[in-house]
């Protein structure tokens, strides 16, 4: 049987990145985003490319739906979309909170059931992995409303990792700190920035998505079929381990 994978966000420097590590391991893919001109910008007119909002349900089941009129049945779910909204509580507007939890948290739950329900009918095992954060993981200021959408994502992932092990259907999420991708180039918009950035982590530095793609590949993979419901850091040891101030 084919190895089918559907990368969500795949404009995304992460979606990117994690698009050449799996055809590196020789999967098959279905490249989901919102924004037609930017794949097509990205892939040309490689792959197979649906333009879907996932955070809406209707969304989440076109993948699908789509998939299946295409004779494609994935078995695998890499939900890399989401966004960075910062900023103290008492000062984010509605709108951008609103924002923050759609594209992070809805996406997320909205995907996952749209796979689930995919693999159910099909009688299929599968495997999904989802992005969290840092910042789910350890208070970070200003950080509010991402921590709110991350930390539900990992409530997410544990509950239904849980659901849905009889069914053989794996489901994980990576936690990273901050990537040097086009998501983050306000934070990291001058050398003053990255500099102050990359010294909050232990292992001094910025991430980069080619590591994460990595860790969400193997955890597709056939050497993770023991894994499931778990998060895993990739953070520099920002959200463990206390760096050494000098």
């Amino acid at each position: 049987m084919k190895k089918i994978a559907v990368i969500t966000g795949a404009s995304g420097g992460l979606g990117q990145a994690l698009a050449k590590k799996l055809l590196e391991d020789h999967w098959e893919l279905i490249l989901v985003s919102r924004h037609a001109e930017k794949l097509n910008a990205i892939f040309g007119n490689a792959h197979t490319q649906i333009i879907a909002d996932c955070s809406k349900v209707s969304g989440a089941k076109q993948i699908f739906d789509e998939a299946l009129s295409l004779n494609l049945i994935p078995t695998a779910l890499a939900h890399c979309v989401g966004n960075i909204r910062l900023g103290a509580m008492h000062r984010m507007q509605e709108a951008d909170f609103d924002d923050c939890m759609s594209a992070n948290l809805f996406s997320a739950f909205h995907t996952m059931a749209a796979f689930v329900n995919h693999l159910k009918q099909a009688s299929l095992a599968g495997a999904a992995v989802f992005v969290s954060s840092a910042a789910a993981r350890i208070g970070t200021q200003n950080h509010e409303a991402i921590a709110s959408a991350k930390g539900g994502l990992e409530a997410m992932v544990r509950s239904a990792a849980a659901t849905y092990s009889s069914t053989n259907i794996r489901i994980n999420a990576v936690a990273p700190g901050l990537l040097d991708t086009a998501a983050s180039a306000n934070i990291l918009s001058s050398d003053l920035m990255r500099e102050m950035a990359a010294k909050q982590y232990p292992l001094k530095g910025i991430g980069n998505a080619e590591d994460v793609a990595d860790l969400m590949a193997w955890l597709l993979s056939g050497h993770a079929t023991r894994v499931t419901g778990q998060v895993w850091s990739i953070d520099g040891g920002f959200s463990s381990v206390r760096p050494i101030v000098k």
